[in-house]
């Protein structure tokens, strides 16, 4: 290629060995060192007037100095008097900073694309952005190029039975990314969340927390028999005649030998007929009238009727169990609890757990604590327990730990987590996606959730980016549940990690980022890197 100088920085010379290769070129010289306080020093040793410059630098593990020099050879070419300058980032650095993480924090990936423009690039591009709207910070043109093809390939090619495999995110911020390759492959997907508990807080606690104080909200009035019998039959006559109290007989409706108390708020709704039309409630729609342990056996059929608007009962008769509703899709929903980033059997103790499961059948009224808990009881304190406690006032959840910061969590030996799995992988090879692999925890709970819940025979861990940091890439070596581990060397991996792995296999970006330079030097369309991986 004529007119044309690619400039290998320090984060990865061996990517752009096989870049150059590919386009048939050698890279240019330069001259990249420090001084003795640390400063970096750049110095171009070849000319670049009226060239095409390309500055190929990833990320690294001596990141900010793979910035800082990046920055200083753009501004280098600039000034001499290149013709454009474009920035190759296979892993663009900060890129997980794209958004404020609490309410005075800084969205570090836009600094870093001003820096990028004061710097004087003319293009950028890149491979797989953590986000993709991060492509808004720039002034400049971004190609943001998918290893989804590269990736798809490869599934064809080497994993048997591919065509019965599930696409599953380990995380609901990946979605988007795994459907993508489901697409591509014709394949299923799933998704696996975690939901955790606040560590030390009872079910009484969490109840006391997020309901509102009755004696600070006390119901308008309190309707005993009486009083529903009258207004029963005013609708009855076409009139609406006031209820009679009667407090000298208070007599409030029990349900499970619990007391309970009816509200006007029962009967509230539009008149249809001359009869008040209850609300869509499935309170009305699932309590039969022989349900009511307290309705004497002569009370007249209307007041029983109206009786079961205002109470529950747990209560089905015989020749009704049949009848309830069942959703077939619930058959592809299982949850699990993860502890200290492992999935554990459901006896595994736990003291959260007990003293929430206390608290509930305390409030319950049941004499045994160890008994089962109301369901509806428990899932409400599934939803209070995954209120954040430290939002702001005024302030929203966007600004909490991304998904790829909750490894740390699942350390915590006081936060017990629960996992959900959607989408059936039984006797199936599952793909856990994501875009980087950092930490190893959350992607040994999704791969356990997934073979242990879920019954999937093999598990291929696959992200664009392979930072492997704290020792992750052993840790996850050491994992039973995860058979493969498929990146790309958009991130510089030392071939002696390489070599020592059994699991990893590690994909080539060289001929993806050749074929996206040379399209871009003479200014052909790149549409096509996007759905198909050069040869």
């Amino acid at each position: 290629m004529r007119r044309v100088k690619i400039f290998a920085g320090s984060s990865h010379p061996a990517l752009v060995e096989s870049i150059c290769t590919r386009l048939g070129t050698q890279p240019a010289k330069c001259e990249l060192g420090k001084f003795s306080n640390g400063e970096t020093s750049v110095s171009i040793a070849t000319s670049i007037r009226d060239q095409d410059v390309f500055i190929v630098q990833s990320g690294s593990n001596n990141i900010n100095d793979s910035v800082m020099e990046l920055l200083i050879m753009i501004n280098a070419c600039k000034g001499g008097s290149a013709r454009s300058v474009t920035a190759v980032l296979p892993y663009f650095p900060y890129s997980r900073q794209s958004k404020k993480k609490s309410h005075r924090g800084a969205i570090t990936a836009r600094m870093l694309a001003n820096l990028l423009s004061v710097a004087g690039v003319s293009h950028v591009i890149t491979v797989d952005l953590h986000a993709s709207q991060m492509q808004g910070f720039f002034h400049q043109p971004v190609d943001n190029l998918y290893a989804e093809p590269l990736i798809a390939r490869w599934i064809r090619n080497h994993v048997p039975g591919w065509q019965q495999a599930v696409v599953v995110s380990k995380n609901p911020g990946g979605t988007k990314r795994v459907t993508s390759l489901a697409d591509a492959l014709k394949l299923s997907f799933g998704i696996v969340t975690t939901d955790r508990r606040r560590p030390g807080m009872s079910a009484s606690m969490m109840l006391d927390s997020m309901c509102v104080d009755s004696s600070d909200n006390p119901p308008q009035a309190e309707l005993d028999e009486n009083a529903v019998e009258v207004q029963i039959e005013g609708v009855e006559d076409g009139t609406s005649s006031p209820p009679r109290s009667n407090s000298a007989r208070p007599n409030h409706l029990s349900v499970n030998g619990a007391p309970q108390s009816s509200t006007p708020t029962a009967f509230s709704g539009a008149m249809h007929n001359g009869v008040p039309s209850i609300g869509h409630s499935p309170l009305a729609r699932s309590t039969r009238i022989d349900s009511i342990s307290s309705s004497p056996p002569t009370r007249p059929l209307h007041l029983a009727r109206a009786a079961t608007v205002a109470v529950t009962s747990t209560a089905v008769a015989p020749e009704e169990e049949g009848d309830e509703y069942t959703d077939e899709r619930a058959r592809d929903v299982i949850t699990g609890r993860l502890i200290h980033g492992h999935i554990v059997d459901d006896d595994y103790p736990s003291p959260t757990l007990s003293a929430a499961s206390g608290s509930v059948a305390t409030m319950s009224g049941d004499k045994n604590a160890d008994d089962i808990p109301d369901p509806m009881t428990a899932s409400f304190l599934s939803i209070a327990s995954s209120k954040r406690p430290d939002h702001a006032l005024g302030g929203t959840y966007d600004a909490a730990a991304m998904s790829d910061e909750e490894d740390e969590a699942y350390k915590d030996p006081e936060i017990e987590h629960t996992v959900t799995l959607v989408g059936n992988v039984k006797d199936r090879t599952v793909f856990i996606v994501d875009d980087m692999i950092d930490k190893a925890d959350s992607w040994i709970a999704a791969a356990e959730t997934v073979v242990k819940r879920g019954g999937a025979k093999r598990v291929y861990c696959i992200a664009t980016h392979g930072l492997f940091g704290d020792n992750s890439l052993q840790t996850m070596e050491d994992c039973e549940c995860i058979d493969h581990i498929l990146v790309t060397n958009s991130f510089p991996i030392s071939p002696e990690l390489a070599r020592s792995s059994r699991k990893l296999v590690v994909l080539d970006l060289s001929n993806l980022l050749a074929e996206a330079i040379r399209r871009n030097h003479y200014g052909e369309s790149i549409s096509q890197l996007f759905v198909s991986a050069p040869e």
